[in-house]
């Protein structure tokens, strides 16, 4: 496993109980035992894919954990429908559910980054009972709403969400698949690089103007750029995500989710100081929906913390799970 290789990873396609056939990597440590080895399922973010879990799943395999890591609907290898509600969180959760059906595993430690950790604490509230865990990267534990705002609403009130109204657009599709290349480079950026790209208008005007983005200094060398550029070519599903916001929202109402995640359930928040997506006063708010959380500030850090910080990312997620006495519990059976 060389993160720097991606075919040097073992790689299935499978169809799953879903009709939805995922691609995924499925690594499995020496002395496994599928009744008692621990699994940790990482759900990557927006626009990733499985590789931007490559600094961690060689050292947490070589730990003792299976490690299955998804290239989400509409990315890389996996099927990308065309219809909006194809991506809903709910249809991502019982795709989630169908993989660890797939591969035979009951409960796993779920681990989340960006639009993944969303994903992640959802399938916390839709598939309480197959959790073991849940770490989330980046993005802070929000409960239902109890009320649907629009993006464009949500956006005069907290200004760095207005570049999710230009993914919300359909639009926006074309122009930054036009853009790849230029796009890759502003959102794979270090904090406090080049221009801010998260205002209303602000990201499509750097598209389509044309911009210098060299003052961008990125977090991906050239043949990571290239690969994310070759996987990432068709970008209709990872933009679908943002335009199903009404649709979350009616499918939450519906199943009537608790605010709460489980009760006894360990949860895990890594964060950086410098991601504008992680504001001290949203990780505070969200502790009064998580009774187990701890959190880690890595100072300093801004969003692709498994990039920027991947030894402390790495170590940190192990030394938790060394405290929740998986291996240990493992091993004893």
């Amino acid at each position: 496993m060389d993160p720097l290789r991606p075919e040097t990873f073992n790689h299935r396609t499978e169809v799953l109980s879903t009709s939805r056939r995922y691609h995924f990597v499925d690594q499995v440590p020496e002395r496994y035992n599928p009744g008692t080895t621990p699994t940790l399922l990482c759900i990557h973010g927006f626009p990733d894919l499985w590789y931007g879990w490559r600094y961690q799943i060689g050292p947490w395999v070589r730990k003792g954990y299976r490690v299955i890591v998804p290239d989400m609907l509409g990315y890389g290898g996996t099927d990308k429908p065309s219809e909006v509600g194809e991506y809903s969180t709910k249809k991502l959760c019982e795709d989630l559910a169908g993989l660890l059906d797939l591969v035979g595993v009951e409960r796993a430690v779920v681990i989340g980054h960006d639009w993944g950790s969303y994903v992640a604490s959802r399938f916390a509230l839709w598939y309480p009972d197959r959790l073991m865990a849940l770490v989330l990267l980046s993005i802070p534990y929000t409960p239902p709403a109890p009320m649907y705002f629009p993006i464009e609403e949500v956006a005069k009130r907290l200004p760095n969400m207005g570049y999710q109204v230009y993914f919300a657009d359909e639009r926006s599709t074309k122009e930054v698949e036009d853009n790849l290349s230029t796009f890759l480079s502003v959102l794979f950026s270090q904090p406090k690089t080049g221009k801010d790209f998260t205002g209303l208008g602000q990201l499509r005007k750097l598209l389509l103007d044309k911009e210098d983005v060299s003052s961008f200094v990125g977090h991906l060398n050239e043949m990571e750029h290239k690969y994310y550029l070759d996987q990432l070519a068709n970008m209709l599903g990872p933009l679908s995500y943002y335009r199903t916001s009404k649709i979350r929202y009616e499918e939450e109402k519906a199943g009537n989710l608790s605010t709460n995640l489980p009760l006894d359930l360990p949860v895990l928040f890594l964060w950086g100081t410098k991601d504008p997506a992680s504001m001290p006063a949203h990780v505070e708010r969200s502790r009064k929906f998580i009774p187990r959380l701890q959190d880690f500030a890595l100072e300093g850090k801004g969003h692709w913390l498994m990039v920027e910080a991947k030894d402390v990312v790495t170590e940190q997620v192990l030394d938790w799970l060394d405290r929740l006495e998986l291996l240990r519990f493992a091993a004893k059976l």
